[in-house]
């Protein structure tokens, strides 16, 4: 919480001048049912009309005053509680941006999404509320006791005692239907789960005709949710009710406390008006307060959730480069061992070296450990054992900024922006459009971009559905060469093209980027033959590697692909 509250520190003048303005409030509201009670007994009896109005604009003005103040404190209020939010969003978000791939793993990516979302929401609305009324509710609640304890202590039992069993009700409600809305909201969750991957996926519910099982199960999670919200709302349906029924009884245990006290002469008239205006002013602000505990709670909450985020200590510091670090191969493995889970090794003793300008193939079936051996190579993950070399140092002696900058990489599912051709293949690092160009070119993707509408200004859909699958994958490659990257990795990145465009795609980066050092991830052995050096991976385990004639002579899974895919060994 220390944290979340230091973000209030540069606000603090201006939280000070709210809480100063909201006193001010609080004090102008306090006076007037004593103005009132004036009026009534000391003024009307006489017949003063003069004293009446002055009493009465005297009135008028305190209420526009009290008015004016709270408007201005709660403009305040919500400028500060904006600007707090903002600024915490905007570090919560650069900390997840640079949070290790093993980190992310372990909060989820929906958790960190919700983080950012709906926990930063509840703490903008804690603030804002105690602003808004952590000095005005304290305040009518006690001064509206004290200055009722001075002129009749039994009628301030009373309203002490409805206030009392007003807060108590409604805290007892709200502690017993917060856990069950979390729970409502977790349920709501699988809804929205349910949709997206309908959405993502219809195309294959289609295809195997599974729209009557998706619709089961999102009928299922539709009536978990309901009666998620059904076991909240008979909860928190109570407390409206219960707190109308407090504030009656309490109106009219103090009408007859009052008359009571009236009969006997110990009371005026206007005393017991004065009282009825205090007890509304008490009984709301304790609602109030009410309120601003259930808020105070759930922003409490997101606030620590937040703090997780924050404060988790960085976990891929870069070490003090040593001598022996310098003079490695441009990539390469000594004996890395690496688990996603601790249990398994998803890469073990996995050794290679390749020099600048050289390729590198990498093939073998799914699950084998490919994608596992690129993540260690940029750094997603640390090697639990073992070295991992990139331009001739070892990962752990740079910074992740400096690794990566001299990566370009292209992934499999890959996002596009719903923008422009050009804000795609420059990916918002503002290169120049001759660059951009180039880059599209070498990637076999220029004559396409040259038929759009608008040439490198036409927009893209959502995820670039108006473009084929080969048309995406050739965007993404350009983007990656854009940059002009000393390293190039491509997952997978020419699955959607024919082999056609495939070949004239690695012949074109060997070409324009000779000094570019490639790692390509294929199931194609028609890719992978001009690598200097091609990985065989099986279960986490490099059990081959070499150039295409040598896999082709010493590796009978090699063969055997080449067999299949090629009609025949070459």
């Amino acid at each position: 919480m220390k944290t979340v509250l230091g973000y209030l520190r540069p606000h603090a003048p201006r939280v000070a001048v709210g809480v100063t303005v909201k006193f001010t409030a609080a004090v102008l509201e306090l006076l007037l049912p004593l103005l009132l009670a004036h009026i009534i007994d000391d003024c009307v009896p006489l017949r003063d009309i003069s004293a009446i109005r002055r009493a009465g604009g005297l009135m008028l003005l305190m209420a526009f005053g009290a008015a004016f103040c709270n408007i201005t404190a709660n403009r305040m209020a919500a400028w500060v509680s904006m600007d707090m939010t903002r600024q915490l969003r905007r570090d919560l978000y650069r900390r997840t941006l640079f949070l290790s791939q093993a980190q992310i793993d372990r909060f989820s990516a929906s958790s960190l999404v919700s983080r950012l979302t709906n926990d930063t929401y509840h703490v903008h609305q804690m603030f804002d509320k105690i602003q808004r009324g952590g000095i005005r509710a304290p305040m009518l609640v006690l001064g509206g006791l004290v200055l009722t304890f001075f002129r009749a202590p039994p009628l301030a039992l009373v309203q002490l005692a409805v206030c009392s069993a007003t807060f108590f009700t409604i805290w007892m409600v709200t502690r017993q239907g917060i856990p069950r809305y979390t729970r409502a909201q977790e349920a709501v969750d699988t809804i929205v789960r349910v949709i997206r991957e309908n959405a993502s996926g219809v195309r294959v519910v289609k295809a195997l005709t599974c729209q009557g099982r998706e619709r089961d199960r999102f009928a299922a999670a539709s009536q978990s949710a309901r009666q998620a919200e059904e076991a909240a709302g008979q909860i928190m349906a109570a407390a409206n009710p219960l707190s109308d029924f407090l504030l009656n009884l309490g109106l009219v245990l103090v009408v007859l406390a009052g008359a009571l006290l009236v009969d006997r002469g110990r009371m005026a008239s206007g005393q017991i008006v004065a009282f009825l205006s205090y007890f509304t002013l008490i009984q709301t602000a304790t609602l109030g307060l009410a309120k601003l505990f259930v808020k105070f709670s759930k922003g409490v909450a997101s606030a620590r959730r937040i703090e997780e985020v924050l404060l988790i200590p960085e976990d891929q510091l870069a070490q003090l480069s040593r001598p022996e670090d310098a003079g490695g191969p441009e990539l390469g493995m000594e004996n890395v061992s690496f688990s996603y889970l601790g249990v398994e090794k998803d890469l073990d003793g996995a050794g290679f070296s390749l020099n600048k300008g050289e390729m590198l193939g990498i093939l073998g079936p799914t699950g084998a450990g490919k994608t596992t051996l690129v993540s260690l190579l940029l750094r997603l993950y640390d090697a639990e054992a073992g070295v991992v070399w990139v331009s001739g140092q070892n990962v752990s002696t740079l910074s992740r900024e400096m690794l990566r900058g001299r990566f370009g990489a292209v992934f499999q599912n890959e996002a596009l922006l719903n923008d422009s051709v050009y804000e795609n293949i420059s990916f918002l690092r503002n290169i120049p459009r001759e660059d951009v160009i180039s880059a599209a070119k070498t990637a076999q993707a220029w004559d396409f971009i040259e038929a759009l509408p608008e040439g490198l200004d036409t927009r893209l859909d959502i995820r670039g559905a108006n473009l084929s699958g080969g048309q995406r994958q050739r965007l993404l490659i350009a983007r990656a060469l854009a940059a002009h990257p000393g390293i190039l990795i491509l997952d997978s990145a020419d699955s959607a093209l024919d082999y056609r465009t495939a070949a004239a795609l690695h012949t074109a980066i060997r070409r324009d980027c000779p000094h570019v050092t490639l790692a390509v991830i294929s199931e194609r052995v028609a890719s992978l033959r001009e690598s200097d050096r091609i990985l065989v991976l099986e279960d986490g385990v490099i059990t081959a590697q070499g150039s295409h004639s040598q896999l082709l002579k010493t590796c009978r899974r090699y063969q055997r692909m080449a067999e299949l895919q090629m009609g025949g060994l070459e």
